[in-house]
């Protein structure tokens, strides 16, 4: 078994922008999956090949025979099979670890935005589309990015590809080698003159490490259908929410009957926006500065006209 510390320490790092779900997922990785094996695993299967006998003396045979009986090793076949349910969660890890960067260098930007102190259109506008930028990544107040937007498709889409990459290698443990070990293997290949009895070695034990294995396996995968499930309940939620908070601008603006022509409103559902009545009825979205200039040109020619 090789050194799992470098995939722990990486996989450690998923557990703080993971669900709650996922975190369990992730510790019944750990403890139950590659401890276990590690652990385990080689006293269990370290005499596999050494103490597979057959009664037969015939060069070649035993080697044939222990091939047809495992064409893969378990240790080897349940390695693969933590590197493959894995990497989706490496991947999503790769784009928290870029929208982390993202949102440094966003926040450096409106930074020397801020510092520039240039009161300018373009410098306002260059300000207000960082800041949406940033909006976008939705940055906790713990320093946490939440699961929102393109990284919650990434989780979604990691989640998916676990749970089938974990029912493939089920239904191929399945396939290769069944639920049980067999005490004797019957071989008939060449260059075996007849039929070989062969025999594994500590049959029982084995047994019930392969059905550990493979109820762990359903266990994750049972959690990892859970998550999407939660997942998919979630964003129901959401979207439920925002539709019944959401208002069309034209709306909030007709909630100030009180208004006249030329009075700065400003909208309750943008902050950078503000909204113009002009002639009472027709209504314009502008930015903050176009409206303070329009509103100063309608007061110079207000003076001019009463003069």
């Amino acid at each position: 078994m090789g050194d799992w510390g470098f995939l722990e320490k990486l996989l450690d790092q998923v557990q703080e922008h993971s669900t709650v779900i996922g975190k369990i997922w992730l510790t019944v990785l750990f403890i139950f999956r590659i401890l276990i094996l590690g652990l385990a695993g080689e006293s269990v299967w370290g005499d596999e090949q050494s103490d597979f006998l057959c009664n037969t003396k015939q060069p070649g045979c035993v080697n044939v025979c222990y091939d047809k009986a495992f064409p893969i090793s378990h240790i080897r076949y349940w390695v693969l099979q933590f590197l493959f349910v894995s990497t989706p969660t490496l991947v999503y890890l790769g784009h928290v670890i870029y929208l982390s960067g993202r949102e440094e260098k966003l926040k450096q930007r409106e930074s020397e935005l801020r510092a520039a102190q240039i009161k300018d259109l373009k410098a306002e506008q260059a300000l207000s589309a960082v800041q949406k930028k940033i909006s976008k990544i939705c940055v906790a107040e713990d320093g946490r990015i939440k699961l929102r937007g393109s990284l919650m498709w990434t989780y979604v889409v990691s989640v998916i590809c676990k749970s089938i990459f974990e029912a493939g290698f089920l239904l191929g443990q399945w396939y290769l080698y069944g639920f049980f070990m067999p005490p004797i293997f019957v071989c008939e290949r060449a260059p075996c003159p007849h039929k070989v009895d062969c025999f594994v070695s500590r049959p029982t034990e084995k047994t019930i490490f392969i059905i550990f294995m493979m109820v762990v396996g359903l266990i994750s995968l049972g959690l990892n259908l859970l998550e999407l499930f939660h997942l998919c309940c979630k964003n129901l939620l959401s979207s439920m929410r925002e539709a019944s908070s959401s208002s069309s601008p034209a709306g909030d603006i007709d909630s100030f009957p009180d208004s006249k022509p030329g009075d700065l409103v400003t909208g309750p559902t943008r902050r950078e926006d503000n909204w113009i009545m002009l002639d009472g009825r027709t209504h314009y979205s502008m930015s903050e500065t176009e409206a303070r200039q329009l509103q100063m040109e309608k007061v110079s020619v207000f003076n001019a006209e009463s003069s």
